[in-house]
C-alpha cells in the first residue's frame, strides 16, 4: 500500500494566535497627520513675530527723510493757517468799517430828520408869533373887545399847533387827583366834595402821546377839620 503524503503545513496554535492579536493591539497607530495639523497653527502664530523681528529698522537717512517730510507737512499747514488768519482779519476789518460807516450814516439821517422836524415846528411857531406881533403893534388902536378877540385867535392857533404835534392838555377840574399827571400845589377843605378832587387848575399840563410831558399844577380837596364837622353838626 502506498502511503498518503502528510500535510507539511502547520496550523497556528491557539496560543500563538492570541499573542499575535495582543501584539497588534499594543502596536500604536500612526498619528502623524494629527500632529502635523496641530503643529500648523503654532507655526502660523509664530510667523508674524518672526517676520517683525526680521524687518530691518530704518536707517538714519530714512528716519531723517521721514522727519523732513513731516516737517514740510507741518510747515504747509502753518502757512495755510496763517493765510486763513490774514483773510479772516481783513474780513473783520472790512465788516467793522462797514458797521462804523452804517452807524455814522444812521446818526446823520436821524440828525437830519430831527432838524427838519424842528424847522417845521419853528415855522409854525413863527406864524403864531407874527399874529402876536400884529396884536401888540395895533394894541393902541384896538379897543378892549378887539384886543381880546385877537388874543383868543392867537391862543386858538397855538392850541392847534401843539395838538398837531401830538400834545394834549391834561384833564384837571373835576377829575380825581392822579400823581402821574397832576402836581398838587394847595389843599382846599371842601365838605361838599369828596377828598382828592381837583377843584382848580393853576398851570396847564400836557401829555405827549401816552407820556406826561408836564404835569398840571392843581388845587385838591381834603377832608374838613374836626372843628368844622362839629360846627356843621351843631347847626
Amino acid at each position: 500500500m502506498t502511503d498518503e503524503p502528510r500535510e507539511t503545513t502547520e496550523r497556528p496554535q491557539p496560543e500563538q494566535t492570541l499573542q499575535g492579536q495582543e501584539l497588534a493591539a499594543e502596536t500604536p497607530q500612526k498619528e502623524q497627520p494629527e500632529a502635523t495639523v496641530a503643529a500648523a497653527p503654532a507655526e502660523s502664530a509664530e510667523t508674524p513675530a518672526a517676520t517683525a523681528e526680521e524687518q530691518p529698522s530704518p536707517t538714519p537717512e530714512e528716519r531723517i527723510a521721514q522727519l523732513e517730510a513731516q516737517l514740510a507737512d507741518l510747515a504747509a499747514q502753518l502757512a495755510q493757517a496763517r493765510q486763513e488768519a490774514r483773510e479772516n482779519w481783513d474780513k473783520f476789518v472790512r465788516e467793522r468799517a462797514d458797521l462804523e460807516n452804517f452807524r455814522k450814516r444812521r446818526e446823520r439821517e436821524i440828525a437830519d430828520r430831527v432838524l427838519q422836524q424842528k424847522k417845521a415846528l419853528l415855522n409854525k411857531l413863527l406864524e403864531v408869533m407874527d399874529n402876536l406881533d400884529r396884536a401888540l403893534a395895533y394894541q393902541d388902536s384896538l379897543d378892549r373887545q378887539g384886543l381880546q378877540q385877537t388874543l383868543r385867535l392867537v391862543a386858538w392857533q397855538m392850541n392847534e399847533l401843539i395838538r398837531s404835534e401830538g400834545l394834549t392838555p391834561v384833564p384837571t377840574v373835576g377829575e380825581q387827583f392822579n400823581p402821574y399827571i397832576h402836581e398838587a400845589v394847595e389843599a382846599v377843605e371842601d365838605s361838599e366834595k369828596p377828598e382828592g378832587i381837583v377843584v382848580e387848575e393853576v398851570r396847564k399840563g400836557y401829555k405827549l402821546s401816552d407820556e406826561t410831558l408836564r404835569p398840571a399844577r392843581v388845587k385838591v380837596t381834603v377832608a374838613a377839620s374836626n372843628k368844622e364837622r362839629e360846627q356843621q353838626g351843631e347847626a
